[in-house]
């Protein structure tokens, strides 16, 4: 039987082993809520990369540039960090080059290692969990968190994912086991009890609570989104 286990951090990673495993990149607030809105509204691709500079050259080479630093547009991007910039369809068959506080960083310290990576979002929460389930490898959900700390958010959506797929696939991680508990006891008032989470609070002095509610709300999307060859594109088996 496959297992699920979960990274709390990126700076725990090498606690884990990644070699083989399905992982689930997770960056609730924003990034991976935006990836999965990005490639579900027919944007081509999206490639990751950790900092600025490099994601602001890709400019030249056709991609539109999506940059975010603290939760705010970094200077000189057309795009920042916001899930509802492509809602209406308006980056249809672009190919963005993203760079994010958290995940993209989550996503380049994995990448090399993973059997697979899979974007994980509360927007498409069924479809991503059916999809690991019919791959029947081992699961590490990692958490971006905040800057290497622990957040509330993407921790909370390991709990979802871990309760959809057990019993199918065993664990015997605490954090799972924690994280499975604490969203079952909450999963009524998803929205209020993360409206405590720090980086909740962080975007709301951004005044951007649309994106918060976007965010949160559950299974919009069926589309999965994967890596292959270097970039994230929806899985063609769905």
């Amino acid at each position: 039987m496959a297992t699920i286990e979960t990274c709390l951090s990126p700076d725990l990673l090498p606690l884990h082993e990644v070699a083989a495993k399905n992982v689930v990149i997770v960056d609730i607030f924003r990034a991976t809520s935006t990836m999965v809105a990005a490639l579900a509204n027919g944007v081509s691709s999206i490639l990751p990369i950790m900092d600025l500079e490099s994601c602001r050259a890709k400019a030249s080479e056709g991609y539109v540039i999506a940059g975010e630093r603290n939760g705010k547009t970094a200077s000189g991007f057309e795009l920042g960090n916001s899930p509802l910039a492509y809602t209406n369809g308006q980056y249809a068959g672009k190919r963005i080059a993203m760079t994010t506080t958290n995940g993209t960083v989550a996503i380049e310290k994995t990448a090399s290692f993973a059997n697979q990576i899979v974007l994980g979002a509360f927007i498409n929460l069924e479809s991503t969990a059916n999809y690991l389930l019919e791959q029947k490898e081992d699961v590490l959900i990692v958490c971006a968190g905040w800057k290497g700390k622990f957040n509330l958010e993407d921790s909370l959506y390991a709990g979802a994912l871990a309760k959809l797929l057990v019993p199918r696939m065993h664990t015997d991680c605490d954090a799972t086991i924690a994280m499975r508990s604490l969203y079952e006891s909450n999963e009524h008032r998803l929205k209020l009890f993360l409206s405590q989470a720090a980086h909740s609070k962080r975007l709301q002095n951004h005044g951007i609570e649309e994106d918060i509610d976007f965010c949160l709300t559950l299974n919009q999307y069926s589309v999965v989104g994967v890596v292959k060859g270097g970039e994230l594109v929806v899985n063609s088996e769905n």
